[in-house]
């Protein structure tokens, strides 16, 4: 998929966007479309330009779909020694639930234990993000964390904790606003009870 880049000076600084252009103006079509059908007058100036902002949200908030996980990883991977337990914690999470296109955000662990090989810890976070922005139920998400650090970095073993708040019971159906959901996934050595614990109680404690 190809991306447009556009720069707009405004207020001192060079603000950069890149979306599909041809994407974008379907999108904005449509999104018109619904909000004439939602009762609303898409040429007022409030909603005049909202058709394209949406368009490039969206977009943006997608933009998983284009970028290759496991190519993030190999991007900065090590001959290492280290064989204890590596973990990235509170990473920011935020998806789209793919039943009602509302956001769900909150927070992911992860660790895993190196088997020769590590990454650059910032690639987890990216990771994280790849999946994380497309559409996406939780529980798929936390397994497609652990399968791709399992199979590309082949470590002795992975953990993914995600706790998420989801807008779509929050704002609507059962509107339990202070609902959170976790999920959780191992492989290898994290199957083992001792070693889960110690990840939870690392990750349970505030060090910082």
């Amino acid at each position: 998929m190809e991306f447009s880049s556009n720069e707009t000076e405004n207020k001192g600084f060079t603000k950069i966007e890149k979306f599909n252009q041809e994407t974008t103006e379907e999108l904005m079509f449509h999104y018109k479309k619904v909000l004439e059908l939602l009762g609303e007058d898409a040429e007022r100036e409030g909603l005049e330009k909202t058709p394209l902002r949406v368009a490039k949200a969206m977009q943006f908030l997608t933009h998983g779909y284009h970028i290759k996980p496991e190519e993030i990883l190999k991007s900065a991977m090590f001959k290492e020694e280290y064989r204890q337990m590596v973990i990235v914690k509170d990473i920011e999470v935020y998806s789209m639930c793919e039943h009602h296109m509302l956001p769900f955000v909150g927070r992911a662990h992860v660790a895993y234990i190196p088997d020769g090989t590590i990454t650059g810890l910032s690639k987890i976070a990216r990771v994280v993000d790849a999946f994380a922005r497309r559409l996406q139920v939780q529980e798929r998400l936390t397994t497609q964390i652990k399968d791709c650090i399992q199979d590309t970095l082949k470590p002795l073993g992975v953990a993914v904790v995600i706790e998420a708040t989801h807008m779509c019971m929050s704002m609507r159906g059962v509107q339990k606003q202070n609902s959170t959901t976790t999920t959780s996934d191992f492989t290898g050595a994290f199957e083992k009870v001792a070693t889960r614990e110690e990840f939870i109680r690392l990750i349970s404690t505030k060090t910082i």
